[in-house]
């Protein structure tokens, strides 16, 4: 059997998505990796593969539909979906807060799988778990491409990862790359100084 975290490490480092340098994360946080996975969402096979690895954990979860928050989890939600055979949407912002709209809804006891591609901190899918809550649905559940979560950032839901990553995050005044000047890069989404 091929080991998966050798197989998603690999396949992340093949397409670009592993990258190394001083980065400002969408959670605030700096870093001296960082996991841009659009750049492995960019080919479609080397996707369904790694997230291959996540629907082989969701076989035996009870649940109704994916939500990706946007941007990250738009396109792991898709494949998600059409590797279970569950419906797929995503949350986005508008007016700076997380909500469900173009025509998608949750509806009152569905049972949701939040889908993302990175988790650091956990402040996105709490955002749109707090909406699925809102709506009337019961999350069970979080997916992601790639755990990075640092020590002592716990998720209340059950985690399904294709790989979990240890790569240190630091506030911005104990980040070694700016004690030494190396000046950031701010490749996420959300809008942060």
């Amino acid at each position: 059997m091929e080991n998966t975290d050798k197989m998603v490490i690999d396949t992340l480092k093949e397409t670009g998505a592993l990258l190394e340098g001083h980065f400002l994360l969408s959670s605030g946080r700096h870093s001296d990796k960082y996991c841009q996975c659009a750049k492995l969402l960019q080919y479609p096979d080397k996707a369904e593969r790694v997230l291959k690895v996540v629907a082989d954990e969701l076989k035996d979860l009870d649940f109704d539909i994916i939500v990706g928050p946007a941007m990250g989890g738009v396109v792991v939600s898709y494949e998600l979906a059409r590797q279970t055979g569950k419906p797929g949407i995503f949350a986005e912002r508008q007016d700076g807060k997380m909500t469900i709209r173009r025509g998608f809804e949750i509806k009152r006891g569905q049972k949701a799988i939040i889908s993302e591609d990175v988790i650091t901190t956990g402040k996105s899918f709490l955002e749109v778990a707090d909406v699925i809550k809102a709506l009337g649905g019961e999350v069970v559940g979080i997916t992601c491409i790639v755990d990075r979560r640092a020590r002592g950032v716990e998720v209340e839901y059950p985690l399904y990862s294709a790989v979990k990553l240890n790569i240190e995050s630091y506030e911005k005044k104990e980040c070694p790359m700016c004690k030494d000047g190396t000046p950031y890069i701010k490749p996420g989404s959300r809008n942060i100084k």
